[in-house]
């Protein structure tokens, strides 16, 4: 993993221009590392020279040499390690030769080299160690026996390279773990930011459908009833003068329809109103403003305000149409097949198709006929409002129209795998159909 700049910045001070150092000290330390073992090397070469019998100098220069290459020891490794076993002979280089080691083997060189420079090390060192400890027991004129000199030089051998190259080992180990680690950290953290962006999506998507479902549900509690109320108030200004008892019957059930009306909106504004009093913490899940207007829609049908729990259902359909012959519309309902309890969502979607194709009517085909018509079969429930062409002579009661309402009803219909198709007939009417897949009640 490539150290980044912020990485080094928080390690310490960087030097770029550095040729292979990423930070400062790092070069401090090799150059202070090669000054130490020349230094050592060059006395070492004193000795050197005098065995070889060579000048002084030429053994001091060559230690110099020998020994600055520790300089290099994080750039090449290999080179440093075989320095130090080439002049292993001459009795020099005791730092280079460890601190070359531990460079080696916590650097990213293949083990099977490490283990052969390692080796080659291990063995320069027993031999000289072997032949250096013979010489000093024969000079002395002390006799151990034949054990010693062997065990004093694996001992020896042992001692000066294993602790580097197992340190070496274990500090690369963890560094490596330590790099695999941070790589891992920061994939986590992109996930993570990937998955919180998704996260954030997901909940706008959701918001925005729940949204789109309490806009649906609004528009079919309150469309209706309003529709209603004022095709009545159109009928009222009619025969206001000429029948003043049934003006007195269209102005009651516009004011029943109004306080209706009223009471739905206010069944779902409650949910709302709930929400601003609830701690800022918690919200109110937008669901339940969608089942306050769906419990709302049920008093068209049953004429009572509902509970928050309760729906519109199929059984309300007949009381549907009666409100709507009660406006002047002819309507003939025609159930086919034995009527029975089904799940209710189903219910609820059913009732809404009706409720829209002839909130419909009343807005677009003032005057025309109208046949609902419901069937119930083996494992599908159909309802079909169709409706035959405007009446001219009925006065068109100016009902405004935002187009929502089929996309409304395609939506719940598809949500539930069913069919929704609608269109103009032959005969210049309209006609909404819907088949629903049927849910256990």
């Amino acid at each position: 993993m490539t150290t980044t700049g912020e990485h080094q910045e928080a390690a310490g001070v960087t030097t770029r221009g550095w040729w292979w150092w990423g930070r400062r000290r790092s070069a401090v330390l090799d150059v202070t590392l090669g000054s130490v073992s020349a230094l050592e090397c060059a006395a070492e070469g004193v000795e050197f020279a005098d065995y070889a019998s060579l000048p002084v100098p030429v053994g001091v220069v060559f230690g110099l040499l020998a020994g600055s290459v520790l300089v290099v020891r994080r750039r090449w490794p290999i080179a440093v390690v075989l320095v130090s076993i080439a002049i292993t002979p001459a009795e020099m280089g005791y730092l280079m030769g460890i601190v070359g080691l531990y460079t080696l083997a916590a650097s990213e060189v293949p083990r099977r080299i490490i283990a052969a420079l390692a080796g080659m090390s291990l063995v320069a060192v027993l031999i000289v160690t072997y032949v250096r400890v013979q010489q000093d027991i024969a000079s002395a004129d002390f006799d151990p026996g034949p054990w010693y000199v062997p065990l004093m030089a694996v001992f020896l051998s042992l001692g000066v390279n294993g602790p580097p190259v197992f340190l070496g080992l274990y500090i690369g180990a963890r560094r490596r773990l330590m790099e695999s680690l941070r790589e891992r950290a920061d994939s986590l953290e992109q996930e993570l930011s990937l998955l919180a962006d998704r996260a954030e999506q997901r909940a706008q998507m959701a918001r925005t459908e729940e949204r789109t479902r309490i806009a649906r549900e609004m528009h079919d509690v309150v469309a209706h009833r309003v529709s209603l109320m004022v095709v009545h108030a159109a009928a009222l200004q009619a025969v206001a003068v000429k029948d003043p008892q049934k003006a007195v019957r269209n102005a009651a059930l516009v004011g029943d329809m109004g306080r209706q009306a009223l009471t739905e909106l206010r069944e779902m504004l409650g949910v709302l109103r709930a929400g601003d009093r609830a701690p800022a913490r918690e919200t109110v899940p937008l669901a339940a403003v969608g089942r306050a207007a769906a419990a709302a829609a049920s008093a068209a049908g049953a004429g009572e305000v509902p509970g928050v729990e309760d729906g519109p259902c199929l059984d309300a359909v007949a009381e549907l149409v009666e409100q709507s012959r009660q406006a002047g519309m002819v309507v003939e309902l025609l159930v086919m097949g034995e009527a029975r309890s089904y799940g209710p969502r189903v219910e609820s979607t059913a009732y809404r198709v009706v409720q829209e194709g002839l909130t419909n009517v009343h807005k677009h085909a003032a005057g025309a006929k109208v046949v609902v018509r419901l069937a119930h079969r083996g494992d599908e429930v159909a309802m079909q409002v169709e409706n035959g062409p405007s009446d001219g002579k009925a006065a068109d009661a100016g009902l405004p129209s935002g187009g929502n309402g089929l996309v409304g009803m395609r939506e719940r219909v598809t949500a539930l795998g069913g069919v929704f198709v609608s269109g103009p007939t032959d005969d210049g009417g309209f006609k909404v159909s819907a088949v629903l897949p049927v849910e256990a009640a």
